[in-house]
């Protein structure tokens, strides 16, 4: 849901009915990970995709019911023997879809509001769902936010008093965390449930949760859905060359904050990067040390030049950053080594350094360049190959890729 929330968060603001169909899980081959959604609103308007195309009719119908009887309910798709032109995913995957009715006089709207214009902002938040269990547990929903912020809209005390799917309540299990909304079931159902969204949302991550009814973490007939959205990654493109200005744009493309440093102002202009989320001047190694960075950062070197190179990579590859990558030949490379040995780094630092960056395309033009430093960096957080799957025996989707729960007491949605 929350991978659609800017327009989902806008059909909330008219007041629109819709329903949301999202991903609860996936095994095999299939082309859309947890947390992918399709949406439809009373006018049979459609937004997302939760299959790549496999299953949408079938799903878009079951939003329509939704939309008419209130219902939430979990279906499962997948491959059929009988008949591979039925409804179900001819790749040989399974998913289960989780549909959600979303109408006005749902107790659980202000909940769904309150998470997509979360998301919509760019802010940290996750909600988390009953996507199997008792009956009138179903669809009931809670909102976490890491700072104890409850609600963002300016809403008063009173009002959030008034409205008990705004309570905010903090746990001393989640110092700082606030939660809006009810999943319906005990207290401590409610407060497992905040502790554990808690932890998938500080690594930023979406899956499942099995609890039981009295809120126990362990399998016990309650299955939560629990969708993060977090602010999107860096990506820090260092050098302003036309290279660099390829990059940005498909940096944007995949869903980077994109900033550009380049100590040398007459480069580093928003003429030459317009695409650019941001644009420092100042030596590369002085800002990285300054910026804000984090496991999910991705530091592009593209200056090619010694003082600016060995200075801002002696630094970077010191980082618990998610990559590092530098432009050159091989003949640079070794000199570049060479220099970063002398300044005191050891072959384990070394090793995290990727160059001459890039997967090998045959690329030539900027553009071509940009979509292979973006290979490698896709194939690197998610540990592809790089190779052709044409003739290849490595899943064409892996479950769970580098993004998986990490928190105590979730699976993989796989």
């Amino acid at each position: 849901m929350l991978d659609i929330a800017d327009e989902l968060n806008r059909w909330a603001e008219e007041g629109r009915d819709f329903a949301v169909a999202t991903v609860v899980s996936v095994g095999g081959s299939a082309p859309r990970g947890p947390g992918a959604a399709l949406a439809v609103d009373s006018g049979g308007t459609a937004i997302g995709s939760v299959s790549g195309g496999c299953v949408e009719g079938a799903v878009y119908d079951l939003c329509v019911q939704a939309l008419q009887d209130g219902r939430t309910v979990l279906e499962r798709f997948g491959y059929s023997d009988e008949d591979a032109f039925a409804v179900g995913l001819t790749c040989g995957g399974v998913i289960e879809v989780l549909v959600t009715p979303v109408r006005a006089d749902a107790p659980e709207r202000p909940v769904y509001a309150a998470a997509l214009a979360a998301a919509s902002r760019g802010e940290a938040a996750a909600v988390a769902r009953v996507a199997r269990g008792p009956v009138e547990l179903l669809g009931r929903a809670l909102l976490v936010r890491p700072d104890g912020s409850s609600d963002s809209s300016g809403a008063s005390d009173s009002s959030r008093a008034s409205d008990p799917s705004r309570s905010s309540t903090s746990y001393a299990g989640g110092p700082g965390v606030s939660h809006e909304g009810s999943l319906g079931g005990r207290p401590e159902l409610d407060r497992t449930a905040v502790a554990e969204a808690r932890a998938l949302l500080a690594a930023g991550r979406t899956g499942t949760l099995e609890l039981s009814e009295d809120g126990a973490r362990c399998p016990g007939g309650v299955t939560l859905l629990v969708e993060s959205s977090v602010p999107p990654p860096r990506m820090i493109v260092f050098g302003a060359v036309d290279f660099a200005t390829a990059l940005v744009r498909v940096g944007r493309f995949l869903g980077y904050h994109v900033t550009v440093c380049d100590a040398r102002p007459v480069f580093a202009t928003r003429v030459r990067f317009p695409d650019a989320d941001e644009i420092v001047v100042d030596w590369p190694h002085r800002y990285l040390r300054r910026t804000v960075t984090d496991d999910r950062t991705v530091l592009c070197v593209l200056t090619h030049d010694a003082k600016f190179d060995v200075p801002l990579l002696e630094a970077a590859l010191r980082m618990p950053v998610a990559f590092v990558g530098a432009m050159g030949s091989r003949r640079t490379h070794e000199d570049r080594e060479r220099r970063l040995r002398e300044v005191g780094l050891g072959e384990r630092e070394l090793a995290r350094l990727r160059s001459p960056i890039g997967l090998d395309l045959g690329a030539r033009t900027p553009e071509e360049t940009a979509l292979s430093i973006a290979a490698e960096i896709v194939a690197a957080r998610e540990g592809g190959t790089g190779a052709p799957l044409t003739g290849s025996r490595t899943p064409i989707h892996r479950d769970g890729g580098g993004r998986g729960t990490g928190a105590a007491g979730a699976r993989e949605a796989a």
